[in-house]
């Protein structure tokens, strides 16, 4: 229902001539992080889905630890990060944030790692198998900083 008050609040303020970009990737850059994640976690079931061989559960770890790392750093603010070395609990949020980046990146060559393996092994899962994991991790994490750049607007 809010987002339905915001259109129309959008609208009106079209009329009026005061559209503002901030504005705009504040109401509906949500929306576009759900449609990438979900775009994302679909690249991954289809390949489960279309496999001909059982995947292993090692092979789901990257995108779990992707969608992780999305929430971690969602749980941060960009407001509340000031670039002021002597505040007692800035090193903290930063911490966090880099504990965050470090799963990502991790989830994402893992990714890579599962499909050079894929693309090695004939006895295991396709090709498509891995190349659907990366997308999958790419794409959960693009999401993550789409909803992390909105939600602070």
């Amino acid at each position: 229902m809010e987002f339905l008050f915001s259109i129309i609040g959008l609208i009106s303020k079209k009329k009026n001539n005061q559209m503002d970009l901030g504005e705009l990737w504040a109401i509906f850059s949500p929306g576009v992080a759900g449609a990438v994640f979900g775009a994302g976690w679909w690249f991954w079931v289809d390949a489960v889905v279309c496999s001909s061989v059982n995947i292993s559960f090692v092979h789901y770890l990257p995108g779990i630890f992707a969608s992780i790392a999305a929430l971690m750093f969602n749980c941060v603010r960009k407001d509340d990060i000031d670039y002021s070395p002597y505040d007692e609990g800035e090193w903290r949020l930063k911490l966090w944030l880099f504990l965050a980046y470090v799963v990502s990146f991790v989830s994402l060559a893992a990714s890579v790692g599962l499909l050079m393996q894929d693309s090695l092994v004939t006895s295991g899962p396709s090709l498509w198998t891995g190349t659907a994991g990366v997308l999958q991790c790419v794409f959960v994490l693009i999401s993550g900083l789409i909803y992390w750049t909105s939600h602070s607007e």
